[in-house]
């Protein structure tokens, strides 16, 4: 006979308690689905919310997911929400969500969460437009006296979890919704037909439960649920089932493909009260340089948190009748070198007779700026007679290359047509001076790319290639 040692006993015991701690370990790390129902009122109050919040968790418990039930609105924060794979609005009525806890729902669906609404879920939130193409529809009335009846419903489509195996047409009583808003992306489950009960008023295509994908997420809704025998009713609760397990999904969010929190976001204010500001520069050291139109050249110091007036350019800013130009200080950028070199470009009306418009490099040292340093690099000849429609912004490409847009210095107003006016004492008023004549800077997009000495060079590409005649190479 053969006898085994203590210590192989201890130790197949041991190896068995581990395997089975690790099956235990395994079964508890893949936690089930879960599920939360909300169910907060802030309008009429369903006495059916009870019995399905306990029909819900039932169907949870009967078919392997979990269920959280709630009335606080608290419980919408990204956190809280990512432990959910579909969300339950079970006959809320009006403003439920605040702003942020609207936020938070709106990241948390498009980061593939699931929706369930259920009867008065479409009763709520009329002033949130995302919410009401979400559920995709809104109650707009319902039948009186009495408000429950019974009608026949129509199973428009066998092929969705919620409505596999049933019958064309289904009867049974409830409170049947009226919807204004009806979102024409919302694919029909169930109808129901007007013609079985008096009170209808959304005709032969009356939806009453419906699917659609919206914002990243899934949707499931169904008009039912009014009263306390929807939720004991077997065809009901296989039918809110499917509803759930395809709101469900695989159960994965990728938060990645939601919006940015609102909250991430912060507005400080480093300048009030100024006149007419046009376009401005991040400079190194998280200063800002910004110019207003009336010349006056600013810099906004993070360390002081001031504005200063660095320079003031003379601009032109009359039209040759003493009313009020658009013209002035346009346009301002940082050279892509500023770091290295302290360039800055503008593009401004100098004051003066001469009817121009120029591209100028100044040089910023430290946080000054010498009006000596200007190297005026384009002019853009133009009329100072009537008004108007001026451009100037300036940009930089990638390869260091500057991009000016010019106003085509034309107005349409005196004729109330297209600009286009061949009389010698309408030239003001003729854009065929300008935005359509290849040989001039108006009205245009021009590239070019500065050099070191404050002139510039033509990159390859442009529309016209240097020396076609009656063209500028620029544009």
């Amino acid at each position: 006979m053969t006898t085994r040692s203590p210590f192989r006993r201890f130790a197949v015991a041991a190896l068995f308690l581990l395997a089975t701690a690790a099956v235990s370990i395994a079964w508890r790390s893949q936690a089930p689905p879960r599920v939360l129902v909300f169910s907060k009122t802030a309008g009429y109050r369903h006495a059916s919310i009870e019995p399905g919040v306990a029909a819900i968790k039932k169907l949870g418990r009967e078919n392997g997911f979990a269920v959280d039930a709630t009335e606080d609105a608290g419980a919408f924060t990204d956190r809280n929400l990512t432990q959910y794979q579909a969300v339950v609005f079970l006959s809320t009525t009006g403003d439920v969500l605040d702003a942020r806890q609207q936020d938070s729902f709106e990241r948390y669906i498009q980061a593939g969460g699931g929706w369930v609404g259920i009867h008065s879920a479409t009763d709520t939130e009329y002033d949130w437009p995302w919410y009401g193409r979400l559920a995709g529809a809104y109650f707009t009335s319902h039948p009186l006296d009495p408000n429950v009846r019974k009608g026949t419903f129509r199973v428009l489509d066998k092929s969705h979890p919620s409505t596999v195996g049933f019958p064309d047409t289904w009867e049974r009583e409830d409170e049947f919704y009226n919807f204004k808003s009806i979102s024409p992306a919302i694919r029909v489950l169930v109808d129901i037909d007007e013609k079985s009960y008096q009170g209808g008023t959304n005709g032969d295509r009356h939806p009453m439960s419906w699917y659609h994908q919206f914002d990243g997420g899934r949707v499931f809704y169904t008009n039912m649920g009014h009263t306390d025998a929807t939720f004991t009713e077997a065809p009901f609760l296989r039918h809110l089932l499917g509803g759930l397990r395809y709101a469900m999904g695989t159960g994965t969010l990728d938060y990645s493909k939601a919006r940015p929190e609102e909250n991430r976001f912060t507005k400080v204010v480093l300048a009030e009260v100024l006149n007419e500001p046009v376009e401005l520069a991040v400079l190194p050291n998280d200063r800002v340089l910004f110019v207003e139109r009336h010349g006056a050249v600013k810099l906004y110091t993070p360390a002081t948190r001031r504005v200063t007036t660095i320079a003031t350019i003379k601009v032109s800013s009359k039209y040759a009748d003493s009313s009020e130009a658009e013209d002035g200080l346009l346009g301002l950028a940082a050279d892509p070198g500023f770091a290295r070199n302290g360039w800055v470009y503008m593009f401004y009306s100098p004051a003066g007779p001469a009817p121009k418009n120029v591209l100028s490099r100044f040089t910023i040292e430290r946080d000054s700026m010498s009006l000596a340093s200007e190297k005026v690099m384009l002019e853009v000849p133009v009329q100072r007679e009537q008004c108007c429609h001026t451009g100037g912004s300036i940009a930089f490409d990638g390869q260091g290359n500057l991009y000016l847009s010019t106003g085509d210095n034309t107005s349409p107003r005196a004729i109330g047509y297209a600009p286009l006016d061949e009389r010698p004492e309408r030239v003001p008023w003729d854009a065929q001076k300008s935005s359509s004549n290849t040989n001039d800077l108006r009205g245009k997009i021009l590239r070019i790319h500065p050099e070191p000495d404050g002139s510039y060079t033509i990159p390859a590409g442009n529309l016209f290639s240097p020396g076609t005649p009656k063209t500028r190479p620029e544009i």
